[in-house]
């Protein structure tokens, strides 16, 4: 893990407790967790998101989208509607999948930030959305165990003596 904080920018090497090395970045926990829902004539739509209040960052990384069982020989396309780098919500289509000539595509953890909301447009599935849920969270350091580390530097303080001026021997140019 300490390999991957190298490559923070500047406002996460802050958040995580400290600018250019002068103090130790704060724990970073990575928990990661399947994903997998389902669209059909059914069920068109599926909307992942997760709590605002939540000060971890959050990934959905897609894997695999793929035609299950009962599937007609029908074009289902599947679109995801996301926020761009302006925040502003757009929907792009992801995948055209059709049982006769391709059931399944790969994304190869395709990256999306919550809320992500998956469209069956057009056809009537089943179709299966998998990939995994990827949660960091970087902790802060209380104000408790911050002034427990100042009273252990005011100790450690205590503990330096001083430095003496060198005597001076007597007969001696």
């Amino acid at each position: 893990m300490a390999a991957s904080l190298a490559f923070w920018g500047p406002e996460s090497r802050a958040r995580a407790g400290g600018v250019g090395g002068l103090r130790s970045p704060a724990p970073v926990t990575m928990d990661s967790f399947l994903f997998g829902c389902e669209l059909s004539g059914h069920t068109r739509s599926f909307t992942f998101k997760v709590e605002e209040e939540d000060d971890a960052e959050h990934v959905l990384a897609l894997t695999m989208l793929c035609l299950t069982e009962g599937a007609k020989d029908e074009c289902n396309v599947v679109e995801v509607v996301a926020r761009n780098h302006d925040h502003q919500e757009i929907a792009v289509p992801v995948a055209n999948l059709r049982l006769s000539c391709q059931p399944m595509l790969s994304l190869d953890d395709f990256q999306l930030q919550p809320p992500v909301t998956f469209r069956l447009k057009s056809g009537s599935g089943p179709v299966r959305i998998t990939g995994r849920h990827q949660i960091v969270t970087v902790s802060s350091v209380s104000e408790e165990e911050e002034s427990e580390e100042e009273e252990s530097e005011e100790d450690e303080e205590d503990e330096l003596y001083p430095i003496l001026p060198a005597k001076k021997h007597r007969g001696r140019p």
